[in-house]
This record gives structure tokens, sequence and C-alpha cells, in this order.
């Protein structure tokens, strides 16, 4: 993990000097004199070479001070702090529901694999991916929201449990619909490679019923894959939900992400992007560690 951190601390630092032009000519405006220019350099310390830079860059990581946004003044830590429980109270339940449900649904394909009800599901499947996030958006905004008035369409209060049961509901639906056609593709797919194996045949030459093979001996298999997309996608989730946040007007970090670009705000994106790299290796290796407790054969070494 810490090579990998430092190779993309070090692509970080140099795109964002090599791609982002010197920050001091969008902080001092367009009629800024030199000496404006010359000042913000020396605060912002790219005055000083590269490698003192760099060093200054990895002491903001290590110290989670990535100073004030350009755009607003507020603390990037506190911007990053602020917007992480609203982020994490849409996705962490999206994440149960989806994973749990594409793992019932896939694993009840399974026993009618082949059959006319597999094939209908699968072409709803299909049919439910090729529809932009953006239909269900509107579709559930207008039909729940507008018509039967059931879920607020935008807000967001301080109390987790308004939150969840009120404000984040919709969204999680929403997330949810778009989600499973995929997800159950993909765990339909981890099953049938598992229903095929020898150990399969060899538990039904035993007598054992279709049931136990399915939900014990050919989960627990297919878990390891399954594992895999769902620590995969977390650290991902966190900027690929900006959409239901800014439709919603959820302030996560996904939307917080979006304002950065549009403003320019490099300190917020340096900081999201080397926190978003560093949650990818931890849920990289807790998966590694669960590898090992689904499947005692997996040897971590």
């Amino acid at each position: 993990m810490l090579p990998t951190m430092a190779g993309v601390i070090l692509l970080v630092f140099v795109l964002f000097n090599w791609v982002g032009g010197d920050p001091s000519y969008l902080l001092a405006g367009k009629m800024a004199d030199e000496a404006a220019i010359a000042n913000i350099r020396a605060q912002l310390g790219i005055d000083q070479p590269y490698h003192v830079q760099l060093w200054i860059f990895v002491q903001q990581i290590l110290t989670f001070d990535f100073g004030n946004a350009w755009s607003t003044g507020e603390p990037v830590s506190h911007i990053i702090a602020s917007r992480l429980g609203p982020s994490l109270t849409v996705l962490v339940p999206l994440t149960i529901l989806e994973t749990l449900f594409g793992i019932a649904l896939a694993l009840g394909i399974a026993f009618v694999r082949g059959s006319l009800t597999d094939r209908a599901v699968m072409v709803a499947c299909t049919v439910g991916m090729s529809i932009s996030i953006l239909v269900y958006i509107i579709v559930f905004q207008y039909f729940f929201a507008y018509k039967l008035g059931l879920f607020p369409v935008q807000g967001w209060g301080n109390s987790l449990g308004d939150n969840l049961l009120r404000y984040a509901l919709l969204p999680i639906i929403i997330g949810l619909a778009v989600s499973i056609a995929p997800t159950l593709r993909l765990y339909r797919s981890f099953v049938l490679d598992e229903v095929h194996q020898d150990y399969v045949r060899t538990a039904r030459a035993k007598g054992l019923s279709e049931r136990r093979i399915v939900w014990v001996h050919v989960l627990r298999n297919a878990a390891i894959p399954i594992i895999t997309h769902v620590m995969a996608n977390l650290p991902a989730l966190l900027i690929g939900a900006f959409l239901l946040e800014r439709f919603f007007g959820i302030p996560g970090i996904g939307r917080e992400v979006i304002l950065a670009v549009e403003r320019s705000d490099f300190p917020v994106i340096k900081a999201i992007t080397v926190y978003v790299a560093a949650a990818t290796m931890v849920f990289n290796l807790l998966a590694d560690l669960l590898y090992g407790a689904v499947d005692p054969r997996v040897q971590l070494k």
C-alpha cells in the first residue's frame, strides 16, 4: 500500500502542476499586477523548487490540512468532514440493499437457469441498463414526489433519522433501481460459473438438495468475486453519486467535487483525489481479509 500511495501522490502532484497551470493567476484575477501575483505564489509555496512543493504536498496529506478552498475560503478538511456524512447516509444503505437484492435474485435465477423466466429477467435487466439515470430521476421525482407527494424533491436536515427516512429515501430507491440490473447480471454470472463446477455435481451425487447446494456451497464460492465487486465499487460510489446529490440537493462529496471542478478549486480536488485513492487501497485490503474469512482455503502470503 505504501509504494502505491507514494505513486498516487507523485502522479497527482505532477498532473496538477503540469495541467493545472499557475493557480496564482486564478486567485489574483484578471486585473492583478505582478506584485500581487508574486505575493500569492509565495503564500501558496509555488515559488519554491518542485521538490520543496512536493514535500509541502506530502505534509498536507499527512496532517489532513490542505489549507482553505479557493472559492469559499472554508478549510478543506472541514469541507470533506461535513460532506462525508450526507454521502454515506445515501451510499451505505444503497450498497447494502443492492448487494442483498442482487445476491438473492441471482440465487433465485440459478434455480430456473435456462428457463423462460431466466431469459425474461435478463431482457428486463438489459432494458433497465439501457435507460439513463437521468430518466429514472425525472420519472421518480415526478411520480413519487410531485404526483403522490411521498417524498421531498430536495432538502437536507441535521438529524440522521430524518435524513435517512425522509430526504435520502427517494435517492436510495432511484439508485437501487438503476444499479440492480447490472448487479443482477454480474452476480448471476458469478453464480452460474459455480453451478457447473465439479463440486456441485459431487454434491448432487451425494443426494444434497438443490436449495442447500445453491445457498450453501455455491454462494460461499461465488462470494469471493462478489466481495471483490462490492469493495472495488465503494470508493467510486462517493464520486459516482454526484447526479443524485446534485438533483436532490444533498450536500455530499460527489456534489462538492462537481462544484470544485466548476470553480477550478484545486485544493478540494487534490484532497478528495488522494483520499479516494487511500480509501480504495483500504477497501482492497479489507477484501483480501474477507477472502480468508469466507473461504479458509484462501491464504494470505
